[in-house]
């Protein structure tokens, strides 16, 4: 089977299912979307990587990495290989010296290696055919998939917008100290758009 390339285009709270998060991942050189609810835990992973945030302590996907590493192990691609009543299964293709192999991995975590290891993501065309949104030119969605929220809320926004620049920055340091990267990844952009 063609293997088709994806790239991570988005990542939000899922407005599908409470305490959950989507990561939306897009065809490259195409208009088809790919939305994956994930959970809470390895959407801040995969936001911690994509924004190249230190974290005081490394993070599950990043002992992975540093132990894959230490034993000359090189995730090469990821691939979401298949998907049944509405769940997603991925393999992580690693490679050594020596040998090649296919590890079974939940969606939300080849994703999150995949980022911290700059890795290609592989899908197959029935898996978009069956789960993708087709984009218009325009941004307009159109096709058989539900869908799932790729930006923040308003609320969020408006609460935000209502802070002046030193709160903010309060605000993203309390963030921080909690750990919770996607909003601070938020607070952060309110406080750039400002400069």
């Amino acid at each position: 089977m063609k293997k088709i390339e994806l790239e991570i285009v988005a990542l939000s709270h899922s407005i599908t299912q409470t305490h959950s998060y989507a990561v939306v991942l897009g065809e490259l050189n195409g208009l088809r979307r790919l939305p994956i609810v994930i959970g809470g835990f390895e959407a801040q992973a995969i936001a911690v990587a994509l924004e190249h945030m230190q974290p005081s302590r490394p993070l599950t996907h990043d002992l992975m990495k540093n132990f894959m590493n230490a034993f000359a192990v090189e995730l090469q691609e990821v691939i979401i290989s298949d998907l049944q009543e509405g769940i997603f299964y991925s393999k992580l293709v690693c490679y050594t010296d020596n040998d090649t192999v296919e590890i079974d991995s939940r969606t939300s975590d080849a994703l999150a290696l995949a980022v911290r290891f700059g890795c290609p993501i592989y899908t197959y065309e029935h898996i978009l055919e069956n789960a993708g949104i087709l984009m218009e030119d325009n941004g307009a969605k159109k096709g058989k998939s539900e869908s799932v929220g790729a930006e923040e809320s308003a609320s969020d926004r408006e609460d935000l917008s209502g802070l002046g620049i030193e709160e903010l920055q309060v605000l993203l340091n309390e963030v921080l100290e909690q750990e919770d990267y996607i909003r601070a990844i938020a607070i952060r952009d309110e406080i750039n758009k400002r400069k």
